[in-house]
């Protein structure tokens, strides 16, 4: 078991009611100054709406009503801004300790979430064909001695799993309804006069609770997290589960929403570490991304290339890393979604490597045996 000192014990308890709202923790630990905070948006975030192509002719008539958030956003370049929910994220980017990685995939090329998941998780090359995690087979590249591993989590996610030993800790024995769930339960009281007001209502009272990804608890998430990181005892590899990205109906408003919690949870994070924010590498990343274009209902499909993120002190940030392949009609995948160019295991396996002095090649080879893909490079600051 890995030994908390008492302060961290205490944070940890006064923010435990949080976890019944916030997104799921998981934890590892190594003997590095170093630290890796993973984040997974579960049910594949909306890259185009996150980091927008503003200066793609063919984004706004591809996206209506959600291109309409971007004329008041910060813009990156001269391609691409932000959503103006990603505040405080912006600044980190301003200051050149975040950049953003577009156009990006796994090798998974079909759009089953749990599928997409799986592949991300393990470093697969395709969904099942791994047992372990790549984070947990990281653990075998960083000191032996003491990269033993914490879950804070109802099950150990699978990024996790493996030889490697992993406690676990699970702040409610009552995981959350799922998105998807909450959805069908509101199609069958669509047409019911009583209930469905009801429904609405208490929809209303969890989204201002703060749910999963969203919301006051996701901001107590990223202050736990750095309570559970920081100092000398601290561990060193994280993981964050997100839920709520599966946007089909009515993504703007939904999407604000989840952003917000995200940016709230990772500006938390930040103040949080402190000076050792210096030391650390945020990875957040999807399984795919969704179809370029705005389907019947105000929300988007699944789709395939996606957005990620890397933030944090060790990060050559302060700009986009992408070979943009376009929006226009030929220059789509399967004529429906964006095109993948890059490699997402080759960015992480070259940011995490370049981030903990590990060989990129090795690196690449052991997290993601999947991918033939060379390791990204320049990601880091060296």
């Amino acid at each position: 078991m890995i030994s908390l000192d008492r302060r961290s014990l205490l944070a940890a308890g006064a923010l435990g009611a949080a976890m019944l709202t916030a997104p799921r923790l998981a934890f590892a630990r190594a003997a590095t100054n170093r630290r890796l905070l993973f984040v997974i948006q579960r049910g594949a975030a909306d890259g185009l709406s996150t980091v927008a192509p503003i200066g793609d002719p063919a984004f706004t008539p591809l996206r209506g009503v959600l291109a309409a958030d971007f004329s008041r956003a910060q813009k990156l370049d001269a391609t691409f801004a932000l959503h103006p929910a990603l505040a405080e994220t912006g600044k980190l980017y301003a200051a050149k300790q975040a950049l953003f990685l577009h156009a990006v995939a796994s090798p998974y090329r079909d759009r089953s979430h749990f599928d997409g998941q799986n592949v991300l998780e393990t470093g697969g090359a395709q969904a099942y064909a791994l047992k372990d995690g790549w984070m947990n087979r990281l653990l075998g590249l960083l000191p032996p001695e003491e990269s033993r591993a914490l879950a804070v989590a109802v099950t150990v996610p699978t990024a996790l799993r493996g030889t490697h030993p992993v406690a676990s800790y699970a702040a409610s024995n009552l995981p959350q309804a799922s998105d998807d769930l909450l959805q069908r339960v509101g199609m069958l009281y669509s047409a019911d006069p009583q209930l469905h007001p009801l429904w609405q209502e208490a929809l209303q009272t969890r989204a201002m609770a703060g749910d999963a990804g969203s919301g006051p608890g996701a901001a107590a998430t990223g202050t736990l997290a750095a309570s559970l990181m920081a100092g000398p005892q601290g561990a060193r590899v994280a993981m964050i589960e997100t839920g709520g990205w599966d946007t089909h109906t009515g993504q703007r408003g939904r999407l604000a929403v989840q952003l917000k919690g995200l940016d709230a949870m990772l500006a938390a994070f930040r103040t949080g570490m402190g000076a050792e924010w210096a030391d650390t590498l945020v990875v957040v990343a999807t399984e795919f991304g969704r179809t370029a274009a705005i389907n019947g209902t105000g929300g988007t499909d699944h789709g395939t290339a996606a957005a990620a993120m890397l933030l944090g002190g060790t990060v050559a940030g302060g700009r986009m890393v992408t070979d943009w392949p376009g929006l226009a009609p030929p220059q789509l995948y399967e004529n429906r979604d964006l095109r993948p160019t890059r490699s997402l295991d080759a960015a992480i396996a070259g940011a995490v490597a370049a981030h903990f002095g590990l060989d990129p090649a090795r690196t690449m080879r052991t997290l993601f045996p999947g991918d033939n893909a060379k390791p990204a490079e320049g990601l880091i600051v060296s």
